[in-house]
């Protein structure tokens, strides 16, 4: 029996918090995860706008409050004057993880100059994992599973996630290899059920 994982999924978004088009992220990244983790998991979803107080409040109860073990959020992260997740992320961490933003930004530069404006970043707050995904959702499926065709194939940035979740005492993950292999070294991996 797979562990339970509670994920916690923000959209940052002045005009799909207050209806003015439909929100893509949330489904996305929930389409995305419900094909890539073979756990159980629950939802703790918010659409909010881009306000740095409200982000902040956002990611702070989800993580104390909620229990998430994982908080992906989507959108705010451009050089634009009303993007502003990355310092409401920045401001509730207690560790910053620099790797995820760089690969993220590796993996878009591949398809866009711009990628270099993106300024997403990764965060642990007590014993949970924040990570700034980009807005659009082609964009969220490549940073997460990474480009796996291209040659070198290049890394996704969910491949290290299962580890850093056990690094900091989560639960277990198991991905379906088919769209994401998730990497532990061989002392971290737990042997498989016998059947």
């Amino acid at each position: 029996m797979n562990d339970r994982v509670r994920i916690g999924l923000v959209s940052v978004s002045d005009r799909a918090s207050t209806g003015v088009y439909e929100d893509k992220g949330i489904p996305a990244l929930k389409d995305w995860l419900s094909r890539a983790l073979r756990n159980p998991l629950d939802w703790e979803t918010r659409l909010i706008p881009d306000e740095e107080p409200v982000i902040r409040e956002a990611l702070i109860e989800l993580v104390d409050t909620a229990r998430c073990d994982l908080v992906l959020t989507t959108g705010g992260t451009g050089p634009a004057l009303r993007d502003v997740t990355p310092e409401a992320t920045l401001a509730v961490a207690h560790k910053e993880m620099p790797g995820f933003g760089e690969q993220m930004r590796q993996i878009s530069l591949r398809f866009v100059p711009t990628a270099i404006l993106s300024r997403q970043v990764a965060v642990i707050r007590g014993q949970a994992l924040i990570i700034n995904l980009p807005g659009q959702p082609k964009s969220i499926a490549e940073t997460l599973e990474g480009l796996p065709l291209a040659q070198p194939p290049v890394h996704g940035i969910f491949a290290a996630v299962p580890y850093c979740i056990d690094l900091l005492g989560g639960p277990y993950i198991e991905t379906d290899e088919n769209v994401c292999k998730a990497f532990r070294p061989k002392s971290a991996q737990r042997p498989p059920p016998r059947g």
